[in-house]
């Protein structure tokens, strides 16, 4: 039996997840246990629960995995502040702090968050990586052509390549500070909604559209807006 855990956590809906033999078996948001919208904290309940549906304990485990790499991420928001410095130093003042004390020391913080002491290797993946994953090892089929698309991983924007059998390839990229995800936020952003929380209410105006019926023109319906929450 080979079990590998999961793991997503410091940004945005932290969740975990625990695959067996090739089989997932359990999967949760931590914000379903905390009650927290888009907890972005280490994910323990989740982490529990997993071990917890499956029978096991954290010394079961084989691998653990961790959705980015955080030391490669790090290395990206220090050259971006030192370029555009003394520009976006509140946003640098308010980010390091979790860094240096949780997101540099990743494995400490992973081991010290499964609650047992564990034989785990870990591993850290590229966040594009993950993304291709998440998508084709489930997939029925056992060649595909794979397209990521978010708002910024490591350097990654856009990643494209293929997945062939138990094995990914990611041939091509788009990398920071180009990415349609941050254009797409920034949408979000202008119309009112919070970034990273609000975007799929974006998308859901998007769809309201009528036509004129006479003309091959589309009429955006016009909405009161209210603050989100």
């Amino acid at each position: 039996m080979t079990a590998i855990l999961g793991v997503s956590a410091f940004y945005h809906d932290s969740a975990a997840a625990l695959v067996i033999d090739g089989e997932i078996v359990a999967a949760a948001q931590e914000e379903r246990f905390t009650r927290i919208k888009h907890d972005p904290a280490f994910p323990v309940n989740a982490i529990a629960y997993c071990l917890r549906e499956a029978g096991l304990t954290s010394n079961d485990l084989d691998y653990i995995a961790f959705y980015d790499k955080p030391l490669t991420k790090f290395e990206r928001l220090l050259e971006t502040y030192l370029t555009y410095a003394p520009r976006g130093f509140r946003s640098f003042a308010m980010a390091m702090p979790l860094w240096l004390k949780d997101k540099l020391h990743m494995p400490r913080t992973i081991r010290e968050g499964l609650g047992g002491p564990t034989r785990a290797k870990l591993i850290f993946t590229d966040h594009h990586e993950s993304h291709a994953a998440s998508a084709f090892f489930p997939c029925p089929y056992d060649e595909a052509a794979i397209l990521t698309l978010d708002g910024v991983g490591e350097w990654s924007t856009t990643t494209c390549g293929v997945g062939r059998g138990n094995r990914i390839e990611l041939n091509h990229q788009i990398q920071f500070p180009h990415s349609l995800g941050l254009l797409y936020s920034a949408f979000t952003y202008y119309c009112g909604f919070k970034v990273n929380s609000g975007e799929y209410k974006l998308m859901g105006l998007a769809s309201r559209q009528e036509s004129s019926g006479k003309e091959d023109s589309w009429k955006l319906e016009t909405f009161q807006m209210e603050p989100c929450g």
